[in-house]
């Protein structure tokens, strides 16, 4: 791994965040926070952050490109990117005059990571079918992809729209385009679709020993040969809180990532967190809580394990104190993205 080139990130889903008298901030106030976070990040040095989509109570981003859009009048070398964009329950054609905008207004710093969608609130909200969940990601895919080539779009969907000779705007300027990244929730299918139309992929890692993954980081790795595509880098995101005390750091990690999960898990049947539960998160499994040296350590190590060339911090889970956000904003920056490039003998 020693010549590959390293790429960090933050990913933020709009927790409803916290003032530091433990106040609670509305959703006007948390957008705020997160701009002032991006700011940050982008005067650090971190090379991209991206937003989730989410139409819950508890999260204030439904809308990421608009959040965007306000976050490139702000900063001047961070990439702008999703985490995820719900193509399945959107229009292909909107979602890429929203990001061909953004490119604008970026000067090309966009990125959109693409994928069917762990959280189904969008699906009802929008009119489409549940059932179809799959098929609108398939197909919807690659419109998208044909959208992507510079051409008029001639298609004939099943499950969207005709459209005949026609251009959509704004067009992209010749030979540029919109970076896609496919994310994946641990479905060897997404993986397989993503090598076919040749786009990046990013793990969640949401729980559990990262090295579980290494199965999908093979098949990827076998799927570029027999498709003869490019090896594109390999990225995964997790949970994490950089402090300078540990066991703050651990408590800090037990009231919010805890309640976040608990929460979460009334939906999809999952029991409450215990303390050996979180713990093994923390010491084995995909919480990266901690110093920046522990986290750093921890970092390099299951980078090297499953040969990935990117890392996305997910901050702020549960919402968390101002203080708190921005320490671990300036922690990863400042301390441990060099410190994990130095273990890896990396650019």
């Amino acid at each position: 791994m020693t010549d590959k080139p390293y790429t960090f990130g933050l990913n933020t889903f709009g927790d409803l965040a916290f003032h530091d008298d433990g106040s609670a901030m509305n959703g006007d106030q948390t957008l705020q926070q997160v701009l002032q976070e991006a700011q940050l990040a982008d005067q650090l040095g971190i090379d991209i952050f991206a937003l989730g989509e989410h139409h819950r109570p508890e999260f204030a981003i439904s809308s990421p490109e608009v959040v965007l859009g306000a976050m490139a009048a702000l900063t001047k070398n961070i990439k702008l990117g999703t985490a995820v964009t719900v193509l399945s329950s959107d229009d292909p054609v909107r979602v890429f005059e929203r990001f061909s905008t953004l490119h604008g207004l970026s000067n090309g710093r966009e990125q959109i990571m693409i994928g069917r969608g762990s959280f189904t609130e969008s699906f009802p909200l929008y009119g489409y079918d549940l059932e179809k969940y799959n098929d609108l990601f398939e197909e919807k895919i690659a419109m998208w992809d044909q959208l992507l080539q510079h051409k008029k779009m001639n298609w004939k969907g099943k499950l969207t729209q005709k459209l005949t000779d026609t251009m959509v705007y704004p067009m992209l300027p010749k030979n540029e385009t919109i970076e896609t990244v496919v994310g994946v929730g641990g479905s060897p299918e997404s993986i397989i679709r993503a090598v076919y139309y040749d786009y990046a992929v990013m793990i969640a890692i949401i729980g559990g020993e990262p090295v579980r993954f290494k199965p999908y980081v093979d098949l990827y790795h076998r799927a570029v040969r027999e498709f003869n595509k490019t090896e594109r880098p390999l990225g995964m995101h997790a949970h994490g809180i950089i402090l300078d005390d540990a066991e703050e750091a651990k408590e800090v990690g037990w009231k919010y990532i805890r309640a976040e999960m608990d929460r979460i898990g009334i939906d999809r049947g999952w029991a409450p967190m215990t303390r050996d539960r979180f713990e093994f998160e923390i010491d084995k499994g995909s919480y990266y809580v901690g110093t920046p040296e522990q986290v750093a350590q921890k970092l390099a190590k299951n980078m090297q394990a499953l040969d990935m060339q990117r890392f996305d911090l997910v901050y702020g889970t549960g919402g968390q104190l101002e203080h708190q956000r921005l320490a671990t904003i300036e922690n990863y920056g400042k301390r441990v993205i060099p410190r994990v490039k130095e273990l890896l003998g990396g650019k």
